[in-house]
């Protein structure tokens, strides 16, 4: 093992060779990613993945650093993460403005407001980051497998031994392919995807239910983000489908499967509500964020002075970010292809008698709201991973505001046949303010993945500005791809048997309609909202009267927007998670024991991520939905039964051989 050179020693980071390879894995991801949403309505963070295939390519390379892979995933997990323009784009085709995804316009879409997303996490990075305990689950997993991958040893501590070692090694590699072959196994079949019940309650009409996601990947998540946050989830799926789901499957009895009924119930009120709640707490969180990201901009524009006063030297190699300058200078130049697209689209909806207004008013919008979203979801990824922050919830605020705007500024000047070109000009506003919070949901991740591997910030930076042209260059065409092949579920003469779901992006276009239509329950959005007030108070009071007692209400909010498929298995990591961590305290060698859990987590979301990767592809090339299965349906049952009992012992199994292994490394 070599020791790690200082934190100023030159070494090789923004390389050609990393670029390249960077560029190439992106291709796979974003194709990838871009399917995998618009079928399951969900992506999944690349980084991790392509950390651990760039450190299999440069192995077989000479002088190849830590630092080098590390570019290598930023580039990738850019272009992967703005595949999350799949929540709103397709909305102009499902309202039947578009019929496929001009390339030009998509692209610029997407490179403008990704290229915005990177400029505006940078004055973030100092106050969301270096100053942040922020757990930041997938950056720090995606750290430790470059640290295991690079036997690099920062200190001769126990958890650097494990990390540098063959023990971290083991964890990363044994968790990778446990939880790619138990992926495997759910594609066949052979096991459940998930556990689910879904009941009556009482006589009325009322239902509910519960869905286990049989995923070693979110149960990492869980293990990673700690037991407050989990706990935190757990809440908000306790008031979400312990009463809000049966609240309004009792309000709005539905004859029919009680699965159907409640889950129409949460996709037609109770997400809404959660919309509600994750608001209010965005907004609480930006308020309390504003003294750092003060401080933050203060920060980068000190640094920039004292470069520009030729003391640059004096400014750590690890703290220097792209000059505040040329941020402010390059977000600029972004506006101006955002100003001509949004004047091309006013003009060929038939807007063009507001064009001057809504170009101007379109700019700001974006510039103002942009960054303030980019503060939340930077924050939200922090708190919960890139992977489970709930873009599609900021998606549908951003999108219910533009639309009021336009219904306040312009509806009532226009013709009474003007209001499809309204809903269509609100779903391409939001777009680009989507993708640049899509970038900013990521970039901080990177970023602090870097600062943990002591990478430059400016040269990630500009590694992630080209991830963002990249995956803006290949998004259009998978898109249109799609779209020919299958339809997205709610456009126009589309077969519903084949279509994908797409479901982000066919509630976020329906939200533009009721709003501008004039046919949206506030009610449920005010409830949300009286959710959230009432959660901000209850963790002022806990974080008053106790120590390390805390329910976040961004958390909670997730709760209850997400499904329950998504936050139940996050919460059983995150107590089981708790309980390794407070076992390992009892023994001699806690940190290192500790530490194998964190690799073992970060091992189980890089296999089922890259063998997710994998599948989507398959199932893209083969047309099947499940081009793995070796049994039918009559199988579904046993198979709930072998799976759920399989993934226990697993568990079980993993956390024992990683405890024993620590205290005898």
């Amino acid at each position: 093992m070599n020791a790690v050179p200082g934190p100023d020693a030159p070494r090789a980071e923004l390389t050609l060779r990393g670029l390249i390879i960077g560029i190439v894995i992106t291709l796979l991801f974003t194709a990838a990613n871009v399917f995998f949403g618009l079928k399951a309505g969900l992506t999944f963070a690349t980084s991790i993945p392509a950390a651990v295939i760039s450190m299999a390519i440069l192995r077989a390379m000479k002088n190849a650093t830590i630092q080098e892979n590390n570019i290598v995933q930023t580039v990738a997990s850019a272009a992967g993460t703005l595949s999350s323009i799949i929540f709103v784009l397709p909305g102009l085709i499902i309202v039947g403005w578009w019929t496929g995804f001009p390339f030009w316009v998509s692209f610029g879409i997407c490179a403008a407001g990704g290229i915005l997303g990177v400029m505006y996490t940078i004055p973030l990075r100092r106050a969301l980051v270096t100053d942040s305990d922020l757990p930041y689950p997938e950056g720090v997993a995606c750290a430790e497998v470059l640290k295991v991958g690079s036997g690099e040893v920062v200190e001769a501590s126990d958890s650097a031994a494990v990390e540098g070692g063959s023990a971290g090694l083991k964890a990363v590699l044994v968790g990778s392919v446990v939880s790619a072959l138990f992926y495997i196994v759910v594609q066949t079949k052979l096991f459940a995807s998930d556990l689910a019940q879904y009941f009556r309650i009482g006589d009325r009409g009322a239902a509910s239910g519960y869905d286990f996601s049989l995923s070693f990947a979110l149960f990492a998540v869980g293990h990673l983000v700690g037991l407050w946050v989990g706990l935190a989830m757990l809440f908000g799926a306790i008031i979400g489908w312990g009463w809000a789901v049966p609240h309004f499957t009792l309000l709005h009895p539905a004859a029919g499967d009680p699965s159907d009924v409640a889950q129409a119930a949460w996709s037609h009120y109770v997400r809404f509500v959660g919309a509600g709640a994750i608001g209010v707490a965005a907004i609480w969180t930006l308020a309390k964020l504003v003294k750092p990201v003060v401080s933050g901009l203060s920060s980068a524009m000190a640094a920039s002075r004292v470069r520009k006063a030729g003391k640059g030297s004096t400014l750590p190699r690890t703290e220097q970010d792209m000059p505040i300058g040329i941020v402010g200078l390059i977000v600029l130049i972004c506006m101006l292809p955002i100003a001509y697209l949004l004047g091309h689209f006013s003009v060929v909806s038939g807007l063009a008698s507001h064009t001057t207004l809504l170009v101007v008013g379109g700019v700001i919008f974006v510039l103002i709201l942009s960054f303030l979203v980019s503060t939340v979801c930077g924050y939200m990824a922090g708190l919960i991973g890139s992977s489970n922050s709930p873009l599609s919830g900021i998606g549908i605020l951003v999108v219910i505001i533009a639309a009021l705007l336009l219904v306040a500024g312009v509806k009532s000047e226009l013709p009474a046949d003007s209001g499809k070109a309204l809903v269509a000009f609100a779903l391409f506003i939001t777009s680009i303010v989507f993708a640049v919070a899509a970038i900013a949901n990521n970039n901080l991740q990177d970023l602090k993945t870097g600062q943990l591997v002591d990478a430059t910030p400016w040269r990630q930076q500009a590694a992630l500005v080209i991830g963002v042209i990249a995956g803006a260059i290949v998004i259009p065409p998978v898109l249109g791809l799609l779209n020919k092949a299958y339809g997205f579920l709610g456009a126009p003469g589309v077969n519903p048997a084949h279509a994908l779901p797409a479901p982000q992006a066919g509630l976020i276009s329906a939200l533009a309609q009721g709003v501008i239509q004039h046919n949206i329950d506030w009610s449920l959005i005010g409830i949300g909202a009286a959710v959230g007030v009432g959660i901000i108070i209850l963790d002022g009071i806990l974080a008053a009267t106790t120590k390390s007692v805390r329910l976040p209400p961004l958390a909670v909010g997730l709760g209850i927007y997400l499904p329950t498929s998504t936050t139940l298995m996050i919460v059983a990591g995150a107590i089981v998670g708790w309980y390794f961590d407070k076992r390992a305290e009892r023994q001699p060698k806690a940190e290192a024991i500790k530490q194998l859990g964190v690799l073992l987590a970060s091992g189980l979301i890089v296999g089922e991520s890259i063998i997710g990767v994998v599948v989507a592809a398959i199932v893209v090339f083969s047309g099947k939905a499940s081009p793995l299965a070796v049994v039918g349906d009559s199988f579904e049952q046993p198979s709930v039964w072998i799976g759920s009992i399989a993934f226990v012992l697993v568990t079980y199994a993993m956390y024992r051989w990683i405890a024993r292994m620590g205290r005898n490394s």
